[in-house]
């Protein structure tokens, strides 16, 4: 990732954030419940929708979760549920339905 971004879980906010040069650029809500997070939302600042950030914040996300290690995934936003289908190397985050 280019040195110009920092991610951060914010769990105050139930979101994960990605900044570009301090910006807050986008964003991936969770829920969690148990020992299963559900990424409910990912958001792109409408300026930078296109580059990519959305993807960008959901790799960083699921890195994270899968580091922390215990939790399933529920990609409830369509987004993520489609990151997923494009990474079926971890599909093993995600949690049964």
């Amino acid at each position: 990732m280019d040195d110009r971004f920092s991610f951060q879980d914010a769990p105050a906010a139930s979101r994960f954030e990605l900044r570009r040069d301090g910006a807050l650029v986008s964003v991936l809500d969770y829920r969690v419940n148990g020992d299963t997070i559900a990424l409910t939302r990912a958001f792109t600042n409408p300026a930078h929708r296109g580059e990519g950030l959305a993807a960008i914040v959901t790799e960083r996300a699921v890195d994270e979760i899968a580091a922390r290690g215990g939790q399933k995934v529920l990609p409830v936003c369509w987004y993520v549920a489609d990151w997923f289908q494009a990474h079926p190397e971890r599909a093993g985050l995600v949690a049964a339905r």
